[in-house]
């Protein structure tokens, strides 16, 4: 289950969230052309959020730098894909300036959800999905009936179909919650997902709020999507 976009136009060019995706790839190709793999290694354990360092006091400055570090091409592609989906429209609606700080504050709850939930571990948390979980979690509650198309696989068979946001992002979260509550293994940050959701809700609130009392415009999230439903067979 892949969202591929929504029907839910910005109308503003997207300055800050392009940024973020062309330094998040920047980085990435950076240490991959320059560094090998044991250097890779290295650098992620130097720059990437290391709970067990910050209980003794160190490395504070990687809850920042974590978040543009990442561990592989699809690692990298999954976040961005979210980002470039769902960045625009939080974009537009905060401001450049403001949707900056929202995503930095975002990722930083995150990384500290992640490093309440195991102080002690000694593994690097990488990654900008805390940040972007920050972002969807205000999309859900700024866009909750926006159309995003979705592709969904099941063994042979795949169609794109536009479901609402809520369910879509509600969805993800519950994944998050099901995963971290249930001690999966896999090497997930779950807890960092789930803090960087609430957090970016909860940094949303008021300009929900604000919203709320002023004339609300639904007409961006009733457009119906022009993408046809795709099957392997015609």
């Amino acid at each position: 289950m892949f969202p591929i976009r929504d029907h839910n136009p910005s109308g503003a060019t997207p300055y800050v969230t392009w940024g973020l995706i062309l330094m998040n790839i920047a980085v990435f190709v950076w240490t991959r052309v320059t560094l090998t793999e044991v250097a890779q290694n290295y650098f992620n354990f130097e720059w990437g959020m290391i709970p067990a360092r910050l209980s003794y006091g160190e490395g504070w400055v990687t809850v920042l730098t974590a978040m543009f570090l990442h561990g592989g091409w699809l690692h990298l592609g999954s976040n961005m894909l979210f980002l470039w989906i769902f960045g625009d429209n939080m974009e537009a609606s905060l401001g450049r300036v403001r949707f900056l700080a929202f995503y930095l504050a975002a990722g930083v709850i995150a990384a500290l959800a992640e490093y309440g939930m195991a102080p002690l571990s000694r593994s690097p948390v990488i990654g900008a999905s805390g940040a972007i979980a920050g972002v969807l979690g205000g999309y859900l509650l700024l866009f909750p009936k926006a159309r995003v198309d979705v592709l969904i696989i099941f063994v042979i068979f795949f169609k794109i179909f536009p479901l609402p946001a809520w369910s879509v992002l509600g969805f993800w979260i519950l994944l998050q919650v099901y995963s971290g509550a249930t001690g999966q293994n896999d090497g997930v940050a779950y807890w960092e997902h789930i803090g960087g959701f609430v957090g970016g809700l909860l940094l949303s609130v008021p300009l929900w709020l604000r919203r709320k009392t002023s004339k609300p415009d639904t007409a961006l999230e009733t457009v119906r999507s022009t993408i046809p439903k795709v099957s392997r067979h015609p």
